[in-house]
This record gives C-alpha cells, structure tokens and sequence, in this order.
C-alpha cells in the first residue's frame, strides 16, 4: 500500500526544541555570520593584492576562504530568516537545494585540505623540485578538479532525491539533512543508498587516504631532517592540522546527531552539534591562518601601514 503524500513543504522541527531563547540564538548566529564574512574577506583580500603570498599553499588556502564564504551563505540565510518567521516550513525544493549546497560545501572543504596536505607532503619532502612538481597549471587543475568532482556528485544527488516519494515531511534538525530526508521516503531508496555509499568514497575515503599518505611521508621525512626542517615543517602543518581536526569534528558531531538521534542529549546541545561544522571552522580557520603564518601576518600588516 502506497502511503506517499505529495508534500510542498518541510516542517524543521530543531527550531521548536531551541524554545524560548531563539532570538539569543540568532543574534550570536548573526554576530558569527558578519565574523566569518570579515575573517575570510579579508584573508583572500591580503592574498589576492600581495604578490608575494601567489604560491601554492596560499591559493589553495584562498580556495579554502572561498568555500567557507559560500558555505556560509548556503547556511546563515536560511536560519536567520526561519527564526524570525513564526513557521518552521521550508518549501520542498529549496530543502534540496540546501542539501546540495551544504554537501557541496562539506565535500569541496575536505577535498581542499586534501590536496593542501598534498602540497605540504611536496614542499617538506621534494624542496628543491617542488616549484617544477606544483606548477600554477597544476594548482589550477586541483583546484577545478574538487570544486567540479564535488558539484557533479552532488547534482546527480539532487536529480536522485527529487524522484522520492515521502510518507512525512518532519525532519528533526535546523537545516534539511539528506540521510533524514531519505528516511521519509516510502519509495525504494535504493538507488539513494547505493549512490551515497559510492558519493562517500568520493568524498571522504579518497581525501582521506591522500590526507594519511602525505602525513606519513611528512613524518618520515621529518624524523631523517634536521631540527631546523622538523620545526619548519612542523610550523607550517600546524594550521592544517589544527583545520583538519575541527572540521573532521564537525562532521563528525553532525553524522553522530543524525544517526544516533535516540541517544538523549539536551536540545540545545543537539542543536549545536548539528551545525558545528558550518560554523566553527568558516571563522576559525582565516583566524589560525592569519595568525600562524608569518607571510600572512607581515603581509596585512603591511597593508594596513600603508592605508
């Protein structure tokens, strides 16, 4: 027996479980969004006007400010206007195009600490023939190559998702969430399921190894290198290492809220679980950059004398 229900909209029930001090909530929401958007702005600002910071590493960190602004808009709009509203109903569609945008946004952020952990891995164990190895044709290429690997994937999700047929239209978080999505669904999810097993090997385990590889190869090279090596690679991957553990945090409070949503835990708490990964390292990440790299730092400084 078919129970499937042509639904138009989506009901986000996380607004109800933050209660009373939802308009707390959206002002420190809106003092982080303004955060971000200064934070990142003025990183790939200072990279795009100092000519001494066009090598590799600071195009691809520019690469990583950029998707932090565009996850950050696929986001903050959205919760800041339901908040306001006094529905908590999202039209269905743009439920999808959430999904697509945040997802994209997730896969494109660890795709590029991918390949910076790749650049890193060549600048500490291939130092003399890391300008041949890194070329500016390459660095665009990898580039492209995320951003594109991850738009693809994630259209052909949206196509999949937009076939389902729901038997509800409740989804137990502040933003629509594809897994919780797919849940609702009365027709066979399949084709979903197969399709997110193989869209996260894409998306994580390959990153993943790339990002263990070069790690190993870096320790390695480390422990044969002088002190004076050690500690500039060690000063150099610091930031990276510190990005790549809070967003792998994120991610991960976010499959735990989702999964494991029986589990009892505060509300709020599951509330915030839920959107850790597009909040903290969007505006922790230029702050840590800015402030561990030194060309970053005398490069604004410079500018800002000048002004």
């Amino acid at each position: 027996m078919d129970n499937s229900t042509h639904f138009t909209t989506i009901v986000l029930s996380g607004y109800i479980e933050i209660g009373q001090i939802k308009y707390l909530c959206f002002t420190l929401l809106l003092l982080l969004y303004i955060a971000i958007n200064v934070a990142n702005f003025i990183l790939i600002l200072v990279i795009f006007i100092e000519r001494s910071l066009h090598e590799p590493m600071y195009i691809f960190l520019c690469s990583l400010s950029v998707n932090e602004l565009y996850g950050s808009v696929a986001f903050f709009p959205a919760i800041l206007t339901i908040m306001l509203a006094k529905s908590t109903e999202i039209a269905i569609v743009y439920c999808y195009i959430q999904i697509f945008l945040l997802y994209t946004y997730a896969s494109v952020e660890f795709g590029n600490l991918a390949i910076m952990s790749y650049d890193r891995y060549t600048a500490i164990c291939y130092p003399l023939q890391y300008n041949s190895i890194m070329t500016r044709n390459k660095v665009c290429i990898l580039i492209v190559l995320v951003w594109l690997v991850s738009f693809t994937k994630f259209s052909i999700n949206f196509a999949i998702n937009l076939q389902l047929e729901l038997c509800g239209n409740i989804v137990g978080k502040v933003w629509c969430d594809n897994y919780l999505l797919v849940k609702l669904a009365c027709s066979d999810t399949t084709v979903n399921n197969i399709y997110g097993t193989v869209g996260a090997i894409f998306s994580i385990v390959m990153p993943f190894l790339l990002i263990l590889y070069s790690y190993i190869r870096i320790w390695r090279a480390c422990l044969t290198s002088s002190s004076e090596t050690t500690q500039k690679a060690i000063s150099t991957c610091t930031p990276h290492l510190a990005s790549l553990l809070n967003f792998t945090i994120g991610c991960s409070f976010e499959i735990f809220s989702s999964r494991f949503d029986k589990i009892y835990m505060p509300p709020v708490l599951r509330v915030i679980i839920s959107v850790y990964f597009v909040i903290c390292p969007p505006l922790l990440n230029p702050i840590m950059y800015g402030i561990r790299m030194s060309k970053i730092k005398r490069a604004f400084k410079k500018k800002m004398s000048l002004k």
